[in-house]
């Protein structure tokens, strides 16, 4: 449900604004699953790339490591131990964007989850 909801969020801003979705500096071509930070391509993983849209689609909201587990990985989500499958690529997605110059988006409050802060 939460994956439908987060598609249905990109899907009004597609609409609203072409194929682009913008965020903190950040600009993703939908169609091409495609990031860029001021003209210049960052490269994520799949997995990366899906957790940045997540964020993105909860804009504000705290989410728990469990739902990204289970956004991530569906069905597998209790095969895994997903608090370290979760922190492992957000720390990977935090320092591709730092290195790109987007900092403190992703903000973690303390024994809840991670939120995206727009700026």
């Amino acid at each position: 449900e939460l994956s439908m909801r987060i598609y249905a969020i990109i899907r009004r801003r597609e609409f609203a604004g072409g194929n682009l979705l913008r965020s903190n500096g950040i600009e993703i071509n939908l169609p091409a699953k495609t990031l860029s930070v001021k003209g210049r391509p960052v490269v994520l993983t799949r997995t990366e790339y899906e957790l940045l849209l997540f964020f993105i689609g909860n804009a504000g909201k705290v989410v728990s490591k469990a739902a990204m587990a289970e956004h991530l990985s569906g069905d597998m989500a209790d095969m895994l131990d997903s608090h370290d499958f979760v922190y492992t690529h957000i720390k990977n997605l935090k320092a591709k964007l730092a290195e790109a110059g987007v900092r403190d988006c992703v903000k973690n409050v303390y024994g809840t989850g991670y939120k995206w802060v727009e700026k």
